[in-house]
């Protein structure tokens, strides 16, 4: 099942994040724009949790969770401990979700539609790594020329 291969690597990619995001400068530097770059590496730290929080934790787990994606572009200057916090309580919840989810659930039609398109939920799985780690590129990036 394609689970026992997603759970390792979100946990490990979120690991990555939280790496990231205790790399930065000060708390500052998290949240300073850079030329050329329109989001800073805690807005995009906020809209990665906020998306697995949301189309895993919500949707999958029935959370509760209930997302203000406008929020995660336009937050700022938040603690660092506080995006940790999140990136923690996002591992938990994507990994427990995932360990719930039986081999019928992935072959079942994701419930929401993706830009306009349906897709099973295994297949957005997959998506929703492929895009974490575009955007943990990107904070690498942020990070690293400042």
């Amino acid at each position: 099942m394609v689970t026992q291969h997603l759970i390792p690597l979100f946990g490990r990619d979120l690991d990555k994040l939280k790496e990231e995001i205790k790399l930065y400068s000060d708390d500052e530097a998290i949240w300073k724009p850079r030329e050329g770059i329109s989001n800073s590496g805690g807005n995009l730290c906020l809209h990665l949790v906020g998306n697995l929080q949301h189309f895993i934790g919500a949707v999958l787990g029935n959370s509760g969770y209930v997302r203000n994606r406008e929020a995660e572009f336009k937050l700022r200057n938040i603690p660092r401990h506080k995006l940790i916090e999140e990136i923690e309580s996002t591992r938990s919840i994507v990994i427990d979700t995932l360990e719930q989810l039986t081999r019928n659930d992935l072959q079942k039609e994701y419930p929401q539609q993706i830009g306009g398109e349906s897709m099973i939920t295994e297949h957005l799985l997959i998506f929703l790594l492929a895009h974490f780690n575009y955007h943990l590129g990107q904070i690498n990036y942020h990070r690293r020329i400042g």
